[in-house]
């Protein structure tokens, strides 16, 4: 299928760039029913949306000419939310329309506006640029708009998500009324169909997005690892795929300079892009990947938005974005114009709550596997090693010369350990990353296997109560075929045991509700402490002061010698000697019983008894006789020419100077 355009300098400027067959979205905006009217377009990212927008402007530009007249006042508007999209968007109308004799001009935050002025000045055809920016040039009267025959938002969606309304609607008013506005955005949100409605005029609804169906080109991989080894897990993803270039996700710009640091000291070649770098700096970071000085692009969410990187073939998501509309776009990265990408979710136990909500809201199909290990990328290293193209290709003249150098004084042996060596010292070394001690996930699907004597609710027997009758589940060990059997009939009970029958021993650890204990933390504390996996636990029955948990009885031994010698950094550990003995109950029965209240530790002050050498409070009636007495009430100097009343006339002691007598009571007063 070709290009279905009648104009010969864009279909030529198409043909030169290596594009032979229209996308989805290239394909309606070039339709005939789409000419010369306004377009509301929703297409997926990566869909080509940029050469889309280009061709539609053809015939409105253009007309039945192949060139433009003298550059003077824009013809043609293009708004878009980032700086690197907007330059990225001049670029590609750039070379679309080359043969034409269009002058295309920048106006983005972060470069000199004056130099810009003076762009605008000597007249351009095509104006691009942030609403910003763009807003200031026109209050400043440097841009004028009188002659506009076109306006198009890129990523419309975006933009007001960057609070730029206000910015976009003053730029709109100032524009022509008979104007063509063509509408780009990824997803189409009542915000936009209210904007759409306000300054579009019987517009051709586009939609090209499949709500139920994910990029065809993108493979979508999740690992799940432990929350401290994250950054371990980017660097042996890097590894394992080796990809020509890749683009690393992270949530803020303090963890983009960690990464790029971090990933440039093992000696990965990497850049990094946030908001806080300038606009050159932004650009060399962008300039460096593309032309392939640098592999790696630790960026934030200002690179997931429109920007088209060449040959990008994986992306990292470091950090789990906020929702499921940045996944998408953050992923589509990568997979773009018909190549094929990886994108890779690396998600730390604790947040595969979060993972699966995302995932849910993009409607993905992910795989879910264990981070590469070190064994895993030795491998892959191997098989790339042994593909390289260096050793089927035709050597030189000189090349042979110095292989007979290097035959005549070493061996093949040699020879090749040196070549090994030499391709192993290039290249990053692979992280070792913790085994998987995060909490065991039942899959939905999967149902809890019924264990010996229990029985559903409507088939559970019910015994009497203190409080009334109420049904329990009762242990099988206390009950007959019929009834409930009293406890000198009941059986001795057993030695806990697994679910898969191992014997089992109860530990204690002195954390409790009382400090918030979980199991999602305290499964990988214990197994840290102990050095056991998680295959080795077995129930966790969590209580006010303390935490008790079950280990596998041939690990028992190794696991208290190990919790005994290791420093006490968090919580302490002892086996639960009481629970272990006779008292102690099965899993089954354990998931029946509900936990058991310590008691409350004995008061450490005695009661209180009231001193009989102190005088008590006085109460209502009480006098003298009673033993009370009044509580002294002036503290303070005796005034000059006052004198408490019962103070002595001769009396010129210091304490009854300042303090005076005590006072009568007022009953006898």
């Amino acid at each position: 299928m070709t290009f279905p355009t009648t104009i010969a300098p864009l279909a030529r400027a198409l043909a030169a760039r290596g594009y032979t067959a229209p996308t989805a979205v290239q394909l309606e905006v070039l339709n005939a029913n789409a000419s010369n009217r306004d377009l509301l377009v929703s297409a997926q990212t990566g869909s080509g949306k940029t050469v889309a927008f280009g061709l539609a402007l053809g015939s409105t530009l253009l007309g039945e000419n192949e060139t433009l007249g003298h550059a003077a006042s824009p013809l043609a508007l293009v708004i878009a939310p980032t700086r690197e999209l907007a330059m990225q968007v001049c670029r590609e109308l750039t070379w679309l329309y080359d043969s034409t004799g269009a002058r295309v001009v920048t106006c983005v935050g972060g470069m000199d506006a004056r130099a810009e002025a003076r762009q605008l000045h000597a007249g351009a055809h095509i104006v691009v640029g942030t609403p910003g920016r763009l807003r200031d040039h026109l209050e400043r009267g440097r841009l004028k708009l009188g002659e506009l025959k076109a306006a198009i938002l890129d990523e419309a969606d975006e933009m007001l998500d960057l609070g730029f309304r206000e910015d976009l609607e003053f730029i709109l008013d100032a524009t022509p009324a008979e104007r063509r506005t063509l509408l780009f955005s990824a997803t189409l949100p009542r915000e936009i169909e209210n904007l759409a409605v306000r300054y579009q005029k019987d517009a051709l609804r586009i939609e090209t997005v499949r709500r139920d169906q994910q990029h065809v080109d993108i493979d979508y991989i999740a690992h799940r690892v432990s929350p401290q080894d994250v950054e371990h897990a980017v660097v042996n993803v890097l590894r394992l795929h080796d990809a020509r270039a890749a683009l690393v996700f992270c949530s803020t710009r303090e963890a983009v300079n960690r990464y790029s640091a971090r990933l440039a000291e093992r000696g990965f070649s990497a850049v990094a892009l946030s908001g806080e770098l300038t606009q050159n700096e932004r650009t060399q970071a962008l300039q460096s990947l593309r032309d392939g000085r640098s592999r790696v692009l630790v960026a934030t969410d200002v690179a997931a938005r429109g920007l088209d990187l060449p040959d990008l073939a994986l992306v990292i998501h470091a950090d789990l974005p906020n929702d499921s509309e940045t996944l998408l776009h953050r992923s589509g990265r990568t997979g773009r114009a018909g190549r094929k990408g990886k994108c890779v979710l690396i998600v730390p136990y604790n947040r595969r709550r979060k993972a699966d909500v995302l995932i849910g809201g993009a409607r993905l199909k992910v795989t879910w596997t264990d981070a590469p290990s070190p064994d895993e990328i030795r491998a892959r290293d191997q098989e790339r090693f042994l593909a390289d193209p260096s050793f089927t290709t035709a050597p030189t003249e000189d090349e042979l010369q110095r292989v007979r150098a290097l035959q005549a004084g070493h061996t093949a042996d040699e020879i090749a350990l040196a070549l090994v060596r030499m391709h192993d010292a290039r290249l990053p070394a692979p992280e070792d990353l913790i085994p998987d001690t995060g909490p065991p996930r039942r899959d939905a699907s999967e149902r809890r296997p019924r264990r010996d004597g229990f029985a559903p609710r409507s088939d559970r027997e019910r015994r009497p109560s203190k409080y009334g009758e109420h049904s329990a589940r009762t242990s099988p060990h206390a009950q007959t075929e019929n009834s409930i059997g009293s406890s000198s009939d009941a059986p001795r009970r057993p030695r806990p045991r697994h679910d898969d029958g191992r014997e089992m021993v109860w530990f204690r650890i002195n954390i409790g509700r009382e400090r918030n204990a979980d199991p999602r933390w305290l499964l990988p504390l214990i197994c840290r402490s102990g050095g056991v996996t998680k295959a080795e636990i077995g129930v966790i029955r969590i209580e006010d002061r303390n935490t008790r948990f079950q280990i596998a009885a041939e690990f028992a031994d190794s696991f208290d010698h190990a919790v005994r010698t290791a420093k006490k950094k968090e919580g302490h550990i002892v086996r639960d000697t009481a629970t272990s003995n006779s008292t102690a109950t099965s899993p089954a029965e354990s998931d029946s019983i509900p936990p058991a209240r310590e008691p409350a530790p004995a008061a450490a002050r005695p009661p209180f008894k009231p001193r009989a050498d102190k005088p008590r409070w006085r109460d209502k009636g009480k006098s003298k006789a009673d033993g009370w007495a009044p509580r002294q009430r002036h503290t303070g100097p005796t005034p000059k020419g006052h004198r408490p009343a019962g103070t002595p006339q001769n009396n010129t002691s210091p304490t009854h100077s300042k303090a005076g007598p005590k006072k009568k009571p007022r009953s006898q007063a």
